[in-house]
């Protein structure tokens, strides 16, 4: 069975730094791409940045682009998120979530997500 578990949130002042994590099982990981995607308080999800299956082509939203690093350890089954310079604005539950494709190669969606993790920025 597939599994993505987050960890690593919690309660951090603004222009500080965290990196969480994203623990995969019951696939192969290194075969897809992935993704954060976040969910702030009473708001919608937002796309934040997605990596290839390789880990050398990156992607970002605006709102983090240059404070915000996506990066996996295919070795490691682990996806991961690091942020620095953060805002206020970037309160929210983080999930992680596996990025699938039709036989034609068109992007279908994300059809497995975790439970997220908690980022909370607090002064």
């Amino acid at each position: 069975q597939v599994h993505l578990v987050e960890s690593g949130g919690g309660s951090v002042q603004p222009g500080g730094s965290l990196r969480i994590s994203c623990a995969a099982s019951g696939f192969s990981f290194s075969t897809y791409p992935m993704s954060w995607v976040r969910q702030a308080p009473g708001k919608g999800l937002e796309w934040v940045a997605n990596i290839n299956n390789g880990g050398r082509s990156t992607y970002y939203a605006d709102s983090v682009k240059g404070r915000f690093t996506i990066s996996r350890d295919n070795n490691k089954n682990t996806l991961y998120l690091e942020m620095n310079s953060l805002k206020p604005e970037d309160t929210a539950v983080y999930f992680c979530a596996r990025n699938v494709f039709d036989r034609n190669l068109a992007w279908r969606g994300m059809d497995y997500w975790g439970k997220g993790t908690l980022v909370t920025l607090s002064s």
